[in-house]
């Protein structure tokens, strides 16, 4: 997986995310906060993703924490700033591993499984 694959596979996982969040709160009051916040991530284009993701991530996580365990951990890690706070020491460890692995087999010219090995290393499903 090169730097393109990899940006394409965070945004396919924010696009997920926001796409079953704005499901989950489609019942919501459209003033209701976690509607609002839900809306905002479907809505975000993909170009802005690492601008304007973080604050909304983190309002995920400081007034919507029932819904943070729904959050890729990738995109935590992806995204950077004040999300890494959110992730254990042991997975920002894993995280720069998985970093390390992929930018090696780059240099090397050959195909790097992130999704695979982050699953196998992170027990994502």
């Amino acid at each position: 997986m090169d730097d393109t694959q990899y940006l394409q596979h965070c945004r396919g996982l924010w696009r997920e995310f926001a796409t079953t969040l704005n499901q989950r709160t489609a019942g919501l009051d459209s003033e209701n906060p976690l509607r609002e916040l839900a809306d905002a991530c479907y809505r975000l284009p993909d170009e802005a993703l690492y601008i304007q993701g973080p604050p909304l991530v983190m309002r995920l996580f400081t007034h919507q924490p029932e819904f943070a365990p729904t959050f890729p951990r990738t995109l935590l890690w992806f995204l950077g700033g004040d999300c890494l706070h959110v992730l254990t020491d042991e997975e920002i460890a894993t995280f720069q591993a998985l970093d390390e692995a992929r930018l090696e087999a780059a240099a090397r010219g050959e195909l790097f499984d992130y999704q695979g090995n982050a699953a196998a290393r992170l027990q994502l499903t």
